[in-house]
C-alpha cells in the first residue's frame, strides 16, 4: 500500500511539508534513474542526507522541545560531566591527547564536556567535532560562541578523520541513524525495496543481493540457528565499515558509542519478527519509514555484537559493553550529586527527575548502552567496572 501519515501523528506545518514534497521528489527521480525501486537503505540514506533536503542536511530543529526528539545531553548536564571524567581518565592515561566528537548534534555535549573539563582542569588540547551537516556546524558554533566564549578556539570542526588521533573519539546516538537494509529471511533472502506510489511510496520485495544475503547468512551461522520463514529484520551493512574507518584513525586512546542497541542474540529474537526500525517527528514514535521524508528522523537499533566484531577484526579491544545507567553510576553520577542536597528544592526535584530520565529501566537506562573500544590503553575507564556485559556480545 502507498504511504500515508500514520495515525495519531500531527500534520507538518505548510513549510515543513512543502520541504518533504521537494525531497520527495528528489527521492523518486532516484527511484526512476535506477529502474523502478531502490534498496531500503538507499531510500533511508537519501531521505536522512540528501543534500539541502535529508532530514540531517536541512535546517529545521531536531533536538530537544522544539525538535523531534530528546537526546542524553539534552535531558540533563550530568550525562556531558560523567563522560568528561571518563575523557580525563584516558587522557591521563596517555598524557594528554584531544577529543573527537562525531556527530555533535546541538552541540550541548561539547559544551557539557568541555565546561566539565575545564573545572576539572583536564581540558583536551583540541576538541574536534566531525560534523556532516553545515546547518548543525553552525548551531553548534552558535552555541559554543554564547556559552563558552573563552573555549571555543580549541574547538575545530573537519570534515574527515585524522591520520593519527591520540585521545577520545565518542559518538552519541550516531550508529543508529546509519542506513541499514531490511530483509526477509527464508529459503532465499529477498531484500526490502521502495518503490513509487500514488500518494507516495511502498515496499515491495525482490531477491536480495549477494552481499545482503551473505549477511544474513552470517547472522544464522552465529545465532546457530536459521531465522524463521518471513521474519523480517534489518542489518547495518554500513555499521562495520565506519568502525573500521573510525579505528584507522584512532593512534591510541578510547573510543565510547551511546545508542539504543542490543547483542545480537537479542536483536534476532524469535519475538522481534517485525525489526527494530523506528521513526521520530514531533515527539511522536511510528514505524512507517516511508512517510514525511527529509522532515522526520528514520533509525534502527544497533546490533552492538556486530560493532564488536568489526571492532575485533581492526584489533582494538573491548573496553566494556554496559548500560546507559550503568555507565553513569560507575563513571561519577554519584560524585556530580554529591551537592544536590545545598540546592534549592525545586532544582533537587529537577536535578532527581533528570537522573530518573537517564536511569531508570524503564527510561533511557537500561535500552541505551555505551560499547567501549580501546587501543593502546590497558586499563578500561572506571564506567565500564560496573556490570560489564562484554560477554554476552
Amino acid at each position: 500500500m502507498p504511504s500515508t501519515l500514520a495515525s495519531g501523528l500531527p500534520p507538518p506545518d505548510a513549510a515543513s511539508a512543502a520541504h518533504s514534497a521537494r525531497c520527495a521528489e528528489f527521492i523518486r527521480a532516484r527511484i526512476d534513474a535506477a529502474g523502478g525501486s531502490i534498496s531500503f537503505a538507499e531510500f533511508m540514506q537519501h531521505a536522512l542526507y540528501a543534500p539541502g533536503l535529508g532530514y540531517y542536511a536541512a535546517g529545521a530543529e531536531k533536538f530537544g522541545a522544539a525538535g523531534d526528539f530528546v537526546t542524553a545531553p539534552e535531558v540533563s548536564p550530568l550525562f556531558a560531566s560523567v563522560l568528561a571524567r571518563q575523557c580525563q581518565q584516558v587522557l591521563d592515561a596517555l598524557g594528554g591527547g584531544s577529543i573527537l566528537e562525531f556527530g555533535a548534534g546541538s552541540g550541548r555535549l561539547a559544551v557539557g564536556v568541555l565546561r566539565k573539563l575545564e573545572v576539572l582542569d583536564a581540558l583536551p588540547e583540541q576538541y574536534l567535532i566531525l560534523e556532516v551537516s553545515a546547518d548543525l556546524q553552525a548551531r553548534q558554533a552558535q552555541l559554543l560562541r554564547a556559552e563558552l566564549p573563552q573555549l571555543v578556539e580549541r574547538v575545530q570542526w573537519i570534515d574527515a578523520l585524522p591520520d593519527a588521533h591520540r585521545g577520545v573519539m565518542f559518538a552519541n546516538e550516531v550508529l543508529d541513524a546509519l542506513p541499514v537494509e531490511r530483509f526477509v529471511a527464508g529459503p532465499q533472502v529477498e531484500q526490502c525495496r521502495v518503490i513509487n506510489a500514488a500518494g507516495g511510496f511502498e515496499f515491495v520485495r525482490e531477491p536480495a543481493p549477494p552481499v545482503l544475503s551473505s549477511a544474513v547468512a552470517a547472522i544464522e551461522r552465529a545465532l546457530g540457528v536459521s531465522l524463521p520463514h518471513g521474519y523480517t529484520s534489518e542489518v547495518s551493512l554500513a555499521a562495520g565499515p565506519w568502525v573500521t574507518e573510525m579505528l584507522a584513525g584512532l593512534e591510541a586512546g578510547v573510543a565510547f558509542l551511546f545508542d539504543y542497541g542490543l547483542s545480537r542474540r537479542e536483536y534476532y529474537a524469535p519475538d522481534r519478527d517485525e525489526g527494530w526500525l523506528r521513526c521520530h517527528f514531533r515527539h511522536h514514535a511510528h514505524n512507517n519509514p516511508l512517510i514525511l521524508p527529509g522532515i522526520q528522523d528514520i533509525t534502527s537499533w544497533v546490533d552492538f555484537s556486530r560493532v564488536a566484531d568489526a571492532a575485533h577484526a581492526a584489533s582494538a579491544r573491548i573496553a566494556g559493553y554496559v548500560s546507559q545507567a550503568h555507565f553513569l553510576l560507575a563513571g561519577g553520577l554519584t560524585e556530580e550529586m554529591s551537592t544536590m542536597h545545598s540546592l534549592p528544592v525545586a532544582q533537587q526535584s529537577e536535578l532527581s527527575a533528570q537522573v530518573k530520565k537517564l536511569t531508570l529501566p524503564g527510561e533511557m537506562g537500561e535500552r541505551f548502552k555505551c560499547l567501549g573500544l580501546s587501543v593502546g590503553v590497558d586499563d578500561a575507564p572506571s564506567a565500564f567496572k560496573l556490570a560489564d556485559r562484554t560477554h554476552t556480545l
